[in-house]
């Protein structure tokens, strides 16, 4: 349902941990509050099925039922949430202005909570599994892989953490790249080369992901020979790094040289380079991206927000 009014405190945009946290604090500081959570409502723990690393569920929960609880406990405190993603902003004045599936919106605030999508294969078979043995996550679902092989695509710093994490839980770790060295930072690099876990598949790309309802192996191919073979594995981490969803909001903040959100006061606030406009989650954080550092920083923003309106 469309929200009655255009008018508001705080408007924030995303609709992810970070997003509806600082709804729930937003609107508890007796801010009008709206949350454009976007088309696809969630972020990354929608992708995810088990989850079991977020404080206060000690059975785990559901990625998409982690969201719906979410989005409830926001609604019940009188949140107005649209599922509908920001096209344009114009942030610079002290009202703020926001697009959305052609409507305007103005606030006194902004938190931007849009997070990052990770990059992946762009294969169908791929896609088709996805929270069944295809991840981009090791930290939130390696455990799932306890004793089993797994596969992790990539040769980036990324890839070579998620291989020494997962080297501590799997059975066997196969680190395919499509090139014949790896670009990660050369101390990892060297734990993950001397890691009797951890072997390697060099100049070669997955071209299907096998397995009708979860993942039971990988078609790889060698770019130098052309020969096709086949790996089992149960599980597949993509580990080709992330994109921050940021488009909109080039020449309204400072973006730092990899299109994240930049913090004007690292480690002190949420500030970012536009006076009222405040950054939470993966937005900005390529270092920790977990469901429960964005929540944290969900609140953070909301805290720094109701600040500035009240010296407004």
């Amino acid at each position: 349902m469309p929200a009655a009014k255009t008018n508001y405190d705080l408007i924030i945009i995303g609709g992810g941990p970070a997003g509806y946290t600082a709804a729930i604090y937003g609107i508890r500081a007796d801010m009008s509050t709206l949350l454009l959570a976007g088309e696809k409502a969630g972020g990354q723990l929608m992708l995810t099925t088990d989850v079991e690393d977020y404080p206060g569920f000690p059975k785990g929960v559901q990625g998409p039922e982690l969201m719906k609880l979410f989005r409830e406990q926001a609604l019940n405190l009188g949140v107005e949430i649209i599922n509908e993603d920001v096209i344009k902003t114009d942030l610079k004045g002290n009202v703020k202005y926001v697009l959305a599936d052609n409507k305007k919106y103005s606030a006194k605030a902004v938190i931007i909570a849009t997070g990052a999508s990770a990059k992946w294969l762009g294969l169908e078979s791929e896609q088709k599994l996805i929270g069944k043995g295809v991840t981009s996550c090791a930290v939130c679902d390696g455990y799932f892989f306890k004793n089993k092989p797994v596969a992790i695509v990539g040769g980036g710093d990324t890839a070579m953490r998620e291989a020494l994490y997962m080297s501590k839980l799997a059975s066997q770790v196969t680190v395919i790249h499509r090139r014949s060295e790896l670009k990660a930072q050369a101390v990892l690099q060297d734990r993950a080369k001397a890691n009797k876990k951890i072997n390697f598949i060099w100049d070669s790309e997955v071209k299907e992901v096998l397995g009708k309802d979860k993942v039971t192996g990988v078609k790889v191919s060698n770019s130098k020979t052309k020969k096709e073979s086949e790996l089992k594995i149960d599980g597949l981490f993509v580990a080709i790094g992330h994109k921050p969803n940021t488009d909109f909001l080039k020449g309204q903040v400072k973006l730092d040289s990899h299109n994240y959100v930049a913090l004007k006061e690292p480690g002190i606030s949420t500030k970012t380079s536009t006076l009222g406009v405040f950054v939470a989650g993966d937005v900005h954080d390529y270092k920790y991206m977990q469901a429960v550092t964005a929540a944290g920083e969900g609140c953070k923003a909301a805290l720094d927000a109701h600040e500035y309106l009240e010296q407004s």
